[in-house]
């Protein structure tokens, strides 16, 4: 929404962050419907948590897209932006890999013509951060958990 963003913001709710890319064809958006789902779930207490992708994609992926993407999945989801140095930073500080996925050169000049919305790969961590009401990072999600797992552990965190 082109303003700075940081944890502070979100001080009450409890904080999912994952790093991912509006083009990802397979494990971003199955992260995304599997959280929509869990916030349907979880009924009165989705309101006390917030979900963020933070863009591994900067080059392609612009507020405005990643606020479409985003609300796609649930209406409350943010997508998050920045620059290629502070998106390499936040991903340093989060300990998350990306990288473009080696390609061979039809693969990668397909790419090249490819429309801006044709799916692409970058490699990049599946897992989710969550973080507690204070702040304080509290779950590692793997990105193949199950819905009712994320529900329970995202109860428990609420309850304090």
């Amino acid at each position: 929404r082109g303003r700075e963003t940081s944890l502070a913001d979100f001080k009450g709710k409890a904080v999912i962050v994952f790093f991912g890319y509006t083009r990802c064809p397979d494990v971003c958006p199955t992260i995304l419907a599997r959280l929509s789902t869990v916030m349907k779930k979880l009924g009165p207490d989705a309101e006390r948590i917030q979900v963020l992708m933070v863009t591994v994609d900067p080059e392609h992926d612009t507020p405005e897209k990643l606020a479409a993407y985003m609300t796609a999945f649930n209406p409350s989801f943010i997508g998050l932006y920045n620059d290629h140095p502070a998106t390499e930073a936040a991903a340093r500080a989060f300990k998350v890999f990306y990288s473009p996925a080696p390609a061979n050169s039809a693969t990668h000049a397909a790419h090249d013509h490819a429309p801006a919305t044709a799916p692409v790969q970058i490699d990049h961590s599946a897992g989710s951060y969550v973080f507690d009401a204070r702040g304080n990072i509290r779950l590692y999600v793997r990105d193949d958990a199950s819905v009712d797992a994320i529900v329970s552990d995202l109860k428990w965190l609420l309850a304090g």
